[in-house]
């Protein structure tokens, strides 16, 4: 990770280390763009804190307004919800730094389910889709060890490299709920609902996403970015992400732009399936 401001690699490393001997705490991890390194300048900091209960949230709120100003808070685990579990949203160095809570027992348990090819969406702010229990495994897996007292994060991160191929024939196996949506989408052209047909489109364009991923052996923890990411892989049918944003982007409330919308849906919809059901698993 490189930037310009005064929260630069070594700051970060500094304070990754500091929240690392909180006591629960098992390590930390740098997770989004910035551990792509696909980050812009302003992006956020968004550092996992992997845990195994009870953890000294009294500690880490001493840290917290040591590191931002004597105002900030910390959640207790479970206060964002089940799946975003809790953290804190900090400003330091003038970047903003996020910290989230990962149970490392719900993560490892995720990593069982991925392995039987059990998955689930769940409802989380921020996530129109679902947060998918894979994505526990998706963010250790494509994330940055930074402080790793034990080496256990460590051993977890080389693990999750191999994507189950039993996940991948789940999510390749889920289509049939894309296919179902874009038929189901066609309730809401006789009311103008445009609203309920958006809806229906977006979760089955975010589904084939996941799909495409899966089939490239490539973890998806995010909605944002997905669609293109998966145009970008070997699985996608060609124009992918452009078929998919026009689809989107031509809605309107009246009918015929409704029912042009839905039948380039069904049409790329069954495009995906095609694909990636005649492509072996990565």
């Amino acid at each position: 990770m490189t930037s310009g401001t005064a929260f630069g690699r070594e700051a970060l490393d500094s304070l990754a280390q500091r929240l690392a001997a909180v006591e629960g705490v098992v390590g930390t991890v740098l997770g989004g763009s910035r551990a792509r390194d696909e980050h812009h300048p302003g992006a956020d900091v968004e550092l996992a804190l992997y845990y195994r209960p009870p953890l000294d949230i009294a500690a880490l709120g001493t840290i917290a307004r040591e590191v931002d100003r004597p105002t900030a808070t910390v959640t207790a685990p479970g206060e964002w919800g089940r799946w975003a579990d809790g953290g804190a949203w900090l400003h330091v160095g003038g970047v903003v730094v996020d910290w989230s809570y990962r149970d490392l027992g719900r993560v490892l348990r995720a990593w069982d389910d991925a392995r039987d090819g059990t998955f689930d969406f769940h409802h989380a702010v921020g996530h129109p889709l679902g947060v998918p229990d894979f994505a526990y495994v998706g963010e250790l897996a494509l994330g940055v060890v930074l402080a790793d007292p034990t080496g256990e994060l460590a051993v977890w991160h080389e693990r999750f490299q191999d994507y189950p191929e039993a996940l991948a024939e789940a999510l390749v196996a889920s289509l049939w709920e894309a296919n179902l949506l874009v038929e189901v989408a066609h309730r809401g052209v006789p009311r103008h609902d445009t609203t309920y047909v958006a809806a229906c489109l977006a979760r089955a364009l975010l589904m084939c996403a996941h799909a495409i991923h899966g089939r490239a052996g490539r973890w998806l923890v995010d909605e944002r970015g997905a669609i293109a990411a998966a145009d970008r892989l070997p699985g996608a049918p060609e124009g992918f992400a452009a078929r998919a944003h026009a689809i989107l982007a031509g809605l309107d409330t009246a009918a015929e732009p409704l029912e042009s919308a839905l039948a380039a849906a069904v049409v790329l919809v069954r495009d995906v399936g095609k694909r990636l059901r005649s492509r072996p698993a990565a």
